[in-house]
């Protein structure tokens, strides 16, 4: 049965319990004993897990029906398959002591007998210190002494040894004729201050408490070990960031890297190991001893972070003198593959963790490129490149991605969306190591901008390889990634704007979906600041006979992007290349005159130069009728009668006659101003930013006010 089959059926058990515990025993309709037993046998044998314990612990600890058996039983079966949270141990303690809606004795002695049990899992110990001074005032109930002294045992530390508590615990042994349990924990109290509590005070006979269970907590081991296995197989562990990472019993997913351990400590030192929080590492810091084997730092987070706050340059090369050893191994057929894919898988977490690639594991991957088959895991190689450090781009495709692009090239074609993403990521890794810079390295203009050129190629083969929304989605991220970096203020100024060829923009332009439509704009929106900004701090500077960065021919090109994407959009000229700068989206004449043809033989009220618009587009139809469906619904909210409404599609004539005929009277520019607020409101708002930034007549409009139009960049030498 798969794993969420079995969870299910146990919930399924669980709320079955729990229904029948609200009812008599006379009041229900099936016996729940057989129910209870099968709960316990799947609670046995797989463990319960958090949401599930939470719900046990609710039905033990609240008034019920369920027979004292049955609970008892439950108790006993209740085995955690993960750490037990706080809030299952403050709801233990809480129901613990004398009340009518209290839990009964004999069920809170097993529940305190439980906690025994599950300490050593328990998520945050701290909070039974915490409940110290409820445990304690527990004592003088006998039903549950021996258990409560057996645990006040376990979390007593000096702070809990107050004068007055050992009065207390001294009348209470006397009261109770020297009860082993309560004598047991004197001698825990006399460890701490010997010269209080006296040799005559804790003689006779006392209890050792000794672990209750043993089997008990060998099988809660193996239920915690066998659900790490399913998290492991699953790729949904996580690690304590301020623990040293151990594994539960022998499991062990990293075998390949040895774990932390500290043989050479001191008086005076403390090791890793004794680390729990992030207090602890923070007050240890000066005095931790390094582990015996460093290149435990790939796979464990604590060390990691002891590493990166106290730099260590003999261990950094220990280390690397290990992974170069191993890398060696494989690289001369003395290590299998399976050994260098479970490599491979540590070095990424520890990648991922420290955000940066260890330079021997680069020139690995340079020897190892070119002769690699393409098979095993290229998720794992592609998750560590995409921290590849800012480096000349040239080298970089020379040495590590030309070899990767041929590889999964040739034996993987549909891994090319692989190659997109790794690239964005890359992006996205240079552009936080710029902004984390004192300094930007002088070859990142030209390294980005190589970066981005290689892209442009990249995007037109698969746009045209495969045109789908999936393919324009991650073409599109890269290119958002890339406009942010060029108008951001610390990066600008540094970077070139490397626009993407024709065929791309237009291919995103009339993609299927109107987000990729909106995003597009938004990132030539981008592009129009990053320009303008360019310009002006060329005009503002001390030689202005120089040029700039960007010539003549370059802007025209641009403008004409930004005049296509306006006369599709707003001005109701698809296609048109009469005007300066269009490139009447690169479609020839003979063909822009077969589409005009074939559409007046279709239907003669509408024309090519306008089948593009807010109104008529395929992706934008819906939304612009929608948006005047909600104008008239507002019109009739307010009380005004509408004798006809519109029916679609809404044009420029449409709005006039419908006026006329006694239906919702609107402006052809108001309504366009209304469909793009409303793209805006509904999260898309690319088409009005470019609309706007390109059309000064429409940003009057739309912010209320009067204006000259503008629709084209000044040459930047002027």
């Amino acid at each position: 049965m798969e794993d969420n089959a079995v969870d299910e059926e146990l919930n399924r058990l669980i709320q079955d319990v729990v229904d029948a515990a609200k009812l008599t025993p006379k009041a229900r309709l099936t016996d729940i004993k057989p129910t209870v037993a099968r709960l316990n046998s799947a609670a046995y044998e797989r463990g319960v897990l958090p949401d599930a314990l939470d719900k046990l612990i609710d039905l033990i600890t609240r008034p019920n029906h369920l027979d004292q058996g049955s609970l008892n039983a439950l108790i006993r079966n209740l085995y955690p398959a993960t750490k037990v949270s706080r809030h299952v141990v403050i709801r233990v303690v809480a129901c613990l002591g004398q009340g009518r809606f209290k839990a009964s004795l004999n069920i809170q002695a097993a529940l305190v007998r439980w906690l025994i049990l599950v300490y050593r899992t328990l998520e945050t110990p701290q909070v039974l210190s915490q409940s110290y001074h409820v445990l304690f005032s527990l004592l003088d109930t006998a039903a549950t002494r021996p258990q409560l002294a057996h645990l006040l045992a376990l979390i007593t530390r000096r702070k809990h040894v107050k004068p007055f508590r050992i009065q207390a615990l001294l009348d209470l042994a006397r009261k109770a004729g020297n009860d082993p349990s309560l004598i047991g924990l004197l001698r825990v109290y006399k460890d701490y201050y010997p010269e209080v509590i006296v040799g005559e005070a804790v003689r006779g006979r006392a209890s050792a408490f000794k672990h209750p269970d043993t089997s008990w907590r060998g099988h809660l081991n193996e239920v915690q070990d066998a659900h790490l296995h399913r998290l492991v197989d699953t790729a949904t562990v996580t690690r304590d960031g301020f623990r040293v990472n151990k594994p539960l019993g022998r499991v062990r997913s990293d075998k390949a890297i040895p774990a932390v351990h500290t043989s050479l400590a001191g008086e005076n030192s403390v090791t890793l190991e004794e680390v729990e929080t992030a207090k602890g590492l923070a007050d240890s810091l000066e005095k931790l001893e390094l582990p015996n084997q460093l290149v435990a730092v790939l796979a464990d987070p604590l060390l990691q972070k002891l590493l990166l706050l106290r730099p260590h340059d003999e261990a950094h090369q220990r280390i690397v003198y290990w992974l170069q050893a191993a890398l060696q191994e494989v690289m001369h057929g003395a290590a299998d593959e399976a050994s260098l894919w479970e490599l491979l898988e540590v070095v990424r977490d520890f990648v991922t963790q420290t955000k940066a690639i260890p330079p021997i594991l680069l020139n690995f991957f340079a020897q190892f490129f070119p002769v690699w088959g393409g098979t095993g895991r290229v998720d794992v190689l592609l998750d560590i490149l995409a921290f590849t450090p800012l480096q000349e781009f040239k080298e970089l495709y020379k040495h590590l991605f030309g070899p990767l692009e041929t590889a999964l090239g040739t034996h993987h074609p549909e891994l090319q969306h692989s190659l997109v993403d790794l690239y964005t990521q890359i992006l996205r890794h240079w552009k936080s190591l710029l902004l984390s810079s004192e300094a930007i390295p002088k070859h990142a203009k030209k390294t980005i901008q190589a970066l981005v050129s290689h892209m442009n190629t990249i995007s037109s083969i698969m746009l045209q390889a495969s045109p789908t929304v999936t393919t324009s989605s991650q073409v599109l991220d890269f290119y958002e990634e890339f406009a942010h970096m060029v108008t951001h203020s610390s990066l600008r100024s540094h970077l070139r704007i490397e626009m993407p060829p024709s065929p791309v923009i237009y291919s995103l332009f009339f993609s299927g979906s109107l987000a990729d439509t909106s995003r597009l704009c938004h990132v030539l929106s981008c592009f129009k600041q990053g320009f303008e900004t360019a310009i002006m701090e060329r005009a503002r500077s001390d030689d202005p006979t120089q040029s700039g960065p960007y010539d003549r021919a370059y802007l025209n090109t641009y403008n004409g992007y930004l005049m296509d994407i306006c006369n599709c959009l707003w001005r109701t000229r698809a296609f048109s290349s009469t005007e300066a700068n269009a490139h009447g989206c690169l479609l020839p004449s003979p063909t822009v005159d077969a589409l005009s043809a074939y559409l007046m033989r279709v239907n003669r009220n509408f024309g090519l130069e306008s089948i593009c618009g807010l109104s008529l587009a395929p992706t934008l139809c819906l939304q612009s009728i929608q948006r005047f469906r909600e104008l008239e619904d507002a019109e009739l909210d307010r009380g005004r009668l509408l004798a006809t409404r519109h029916a679609g599609p809404v044009t420029q004539a449409s709005l006039a006659k419908l006026a006329t005929s006694g239906g919702l009277s609107m402006g052809w520019q108001d309504y366009r101003v209304s469909v793009l607020n409303s793209l805006s409101d509904k999260g898309l708002p690319g088409i009005a930013d470019l609309l706007k930034c390109t059309m000064t007549v429409l940003k009057n409009l739309m912010d209320g006010k009067t204006g000259e139009r503008s629709t084209s960049l000044q040459r930047s030498s002027q």
